[in-house]
């Protein structure tokens, strides 16, 4: 199998062309890794969603404010400067000014992240910079939840990465924010009115699967793509 090296000498057509490809998919299905690694390869832009739920759900924390109550994030959900960067290889996320990267991957921010994430104004507010930030990017990869359905619904490509619950949450032990499979059942349960997978997307299940051969499934979907519309 090529390395990710490899791949991204073969795609430097990909840069600016505008393609956009959606990674969808539950908590620990290596998303995250998975697409950043796919827009390096592809000399694309990268950008991660839930980030910015999180951002917003940190900040709401951080004020003390009751993220179980949805009439009070709704009045607060547009307050907040929340900026994310596009680029694989440095990602950061801002709240106001504020470098909070680390911050919202805390265990308290998870817990409270997808009760604020469900609040329809809080997914009308994000979603609009979402798709502003695709549209601008000059091709982009956009992974998170509902990319494929409601955020970019025309990407030209669109991979619903899926794993076994027991691997999801053993990958998640490392990160500080959940490690029991109890709690990553809670979360898929929590999430799933915005988990739909849309009907043109490519399941691809990581269970077995290393991430350089999950990048490079990914990528090659991506090339193939781009080959057939030329």
């Amino acid at each position: 199998m090529k390395t990710s090296a490899g791949l991204a000498e073969e795609s430097e057509t990909d840069r600016g062309s505008g393609l956009v490809v959606a990674v969808d998919g539950p908590s620990g299905s290596g998303k995250s890794s998975a697409s950043r690694g796919a827009a390096r390869a592809l000399g694309l832009r990268y950008l991660d969603t839930g980030s910015m739920y999180r951002a917003l759900t940190w900040w709401l924390l951080d004020r003390g404010a009751d993220t179980t109550d949805p009439e009070v994030v709704a009045r607060l959900a547009a307050e907040p400067v929340i900026e994310v960067s596009t680029d694989p290889a440095a990602p950061w996320t801002r709240v106001d000014g504020t470098d909070v990267s680390e911050a919202i991957r805390t265990r308290e921010v998870t817990g409270a992240v997808s009760a604020v994430a469900a609040v329809p104004q809080v997914r009308a507010h994000l979603i609009a910079q979402q798709r502003e930030i695709i549209a601008s990017a000059g091709g982009i990869v956009a992974e998170g939840r509902d990319i494929g359905t409601v955020v970019a619904p025309d990407a030209q490509v669109k991979v619903f990465l899926t794993a076994d619950g027991a691997a999801r949450a053993s990958r998640r032990a490392g990160e500080a924010t959940w490690s029991t499979q109890a709690e990553v059942d809670r979360r898929d349960r929590m999430d799933a009115a915005q988990s739909g997978k849309a009907a043109d997307a490519v399941e691809v299940d990581s269970t077995g699967l290393s991430l350089d051969q999950v990048i490079g499934i990914i990528v090659g979907l991506a090339l193939q793509k781009r080959q057939k519309s030329r």
